[in-house]
């Protein structure tokens, strides 16, 4: 009991150091993985660190550390949101760094009968309702939007859109069958293979690929520091993002 009372007054004692949490704001298709990495660096830490996670849509969790959220860490899904924190001075750019990259795929439930053979098949009066992410906060609603303008399909299929806060209600509306077909990651797809397919994968006018940075100005910048290196090179971690369908960036 006094080992513990000291601890907490002085943060250390002969009784040993205590842990230093370590926020992570990450977006909520990592989530998985990085619950997974994070109980590994835990481990590795010996103790010296305890991490926390914050999953969302990439562009709320970057509002959320511009008002002042304590956050050590943040990985988005896109450059875009990740350019906008260094813009704003909010990330140390030296410890920015892309670690993986994923796919964007067009999912239909499981109980489907629905052929797609390709994204001008989604105008057929039978496809009634499509899930995306919200372009203007949802990185996987950008790349959506940016396939379907190169298609020239964006316009006309607009009506059709039920928008989700982030990729995992998107992903929740194709499982649930509440949708015709939605755009995901193929990471999310493959979550809930026994309750969706992929009928097509798409290539995005601008590569789906994962920074993660360091935070500024929330005094555990080496404890960050620590966890974004073990994320970009610990071999568990690689083994982590490869059982969760992550590709190499």
């Amino acid at each position: 009991m006094l080992c513990a009372v000291v601890a907490v007054l002085l943060g250390a004692s002969g009784c040993g150091v205590l842990a230093a949490d370590i926020t992570v704001s990450a977006a909520v298709s990592l989530s998985n993985a990085f619950g997974e990495i994070g109980k590994a660096f835990e481990k590795a830490s010996q103790g010296r660190h305890k991490v926390l996670f914050n999953f969302g849509a990439s562009g709320s969790l970057l509002q959320q550390i511009s008002r002042g959220a304590p956050v050590d860490v943040f990985a988005s899904a896109d450059l875009d949101t990740m350019d906008r924190a260094e813009k704003q001075n909010l990330i140390y750019r030296d410890s920015r760094s892309n670690f993986v990259s994923n796919r964007l795929v067009l999912a239909v439930p499981a109980q489907s009968t629905a052929t797609l053979g390709g994204l001008q098949e989604l105008m057929a009066p039978a496809v009634q309702r499509v899930a995306m992410g919200i372009p203007e906060s949802v990185p996987v609603g950008r790349y959506t939007k940016g396939v379907l303008e190169a298609a020239g399909l964006w316009d006309v299929l607009r009506p059709k859109m039920i928008y989700g806060q982030n990729v995992r209600q998107c992903l929740d509306y194709v499982a649930r069958g509440e949708v015709d077909a939605g755009f995901v990651y193929a990471t999310d797809a493959l979550l809930m293979k026994d309750r969706m397919r992929v009928a097509l994968t798409l290539p995005t006018p601008t590569p789906i690929q994962y920074p993660i940075a360091v935070v500024k100005g929330n005094g555990q910048e080496k404890s960050a520091r620590e966890f974004v290196t073990f994320v970009l090179r610990d071999p568990v971690a690689r083994k982590v993002f490869d059982k969760y369908g992550f590709l190499v960036p």
